[in-house]
């Protein structure tokens, strides 16, 4: 892959500080990582995402040198496995996705799923969806991506995509509080799922369950401002954190509150290659 000294310094002192425990005591730190435009980058349509070809070596390399590494994703877990190749592969026995914003949850090491029964409001909304759509005079480049937990609507492929994305938030919102649903905004897209269901809920159930020490978070879009909230209140609470953004010119949040922002996906695998590589 080419990036074994490509560690980047982190810009701010609790990063340095995260950064240094990480280095000081690998066993016990882990590594979370959003999917879609972390580990993979965002295209169009959503159902040919793929994980960057060097994502799985690189994770592969740095999972057995560390105490656990997390995938936490909006998607459904056995999608985010089967997009990010993660099955079967030596090295990752470890993994964990969880999938749904931590609803559902797969490991490498059983390749079952655990999850509670989904929320009745996802199909009450669903079953609406359309006549709302057309309501709002969502036009024909606005689709709808059935999660099973959650249904999500993009507007990317729009004429106008911010002007759509614009115009669906107050109908969205109205829907989704009519059957006990919350909407989280993206990168061009509105997603209506069970409130309680976000990833620093996740990722700090996650961190206490493994009793980590430190934790490495990377994200790229606004659902992964709770994971990045988590690992600041973790970080007060005497547990050292990196948060590193996946670069993006659509959203900013992250890049303002990160320790590391890098290029995309193709700068995380760069990221996870050189710990793998300063890590004994």
């Amino acid at each position: 892959m080419g990036y074994a000294d490509e560690l980047p310094a982190p810009g701010t002192p609790q990063g340095r500080s995260g950064l240094e425990r990480f280095l000081q005591a690998p066993r016990s730190a882990v590594v979370a990582l959003d999917f879609d435009g972390t580990l993979a980058p965002i295209v169009p349509d959503p159902d040919r995402a793929r994980a960057h070809p060097d994502a799985v070596p690189a994770l592969a390399a740095l999972a057995p040198k560390v105490a656990a590494v997390a995938v936490v994703t909006g998607r459904p877990a056995e999608v985010a496995v089967r997009y990010g190749g993660f099955d079967g592969v030596p090295g990752l026995e470890h993994l964990s996705v969880l999938g749904h914003y931590g609803a559902e949850r797969w490991d490498a090491g059983t390749g079952e799923i655990t999850a509670p029964p989904p929320h009745p409001g996802v199909a009450a909304a669903r079953a609406e969806l359309s006549a709302v759509l057309e309501r709002a005079g969502a036009d024909e480049g606005t689709w709808v991506e059935d999660k099973g937990r959650a249904v999500a609507v993009h507007t990317r492929r729009a004429r106008d995509p911010q002007g759509a994305f614009d115009a669906l938030r107050d109908p969205l919102d109205a829907l989704a509080a009519r059957h006990g649903l919350i909407v989280e905004p993206g990168r061009m897209v509105l997603e209506l799922r069970p409130p309680g269901m976000d990833k620093g809920v996740a990722l700090g159930e996650y961190v206490r369950e493994l009793g980590a020490s430190c934790v490495l978070y990377a994200g790229d879009d606004l659902g992964d401002l709770p994971a990045f909230a988590a690992v600041e209140k973790l970080r007060a609470d005497g547990v050292p954190g990196l948060l590193v953004c996946s670069g993006s010119s659509e959203v900013t949040e992250l890049a303002d509150r990160a320790d590391v922002v890098v290029d995309g996906p193709e700068g995380v695998v760069r990221l996870l290659a050189a710990l793998a590589h300063r890590l004994p």
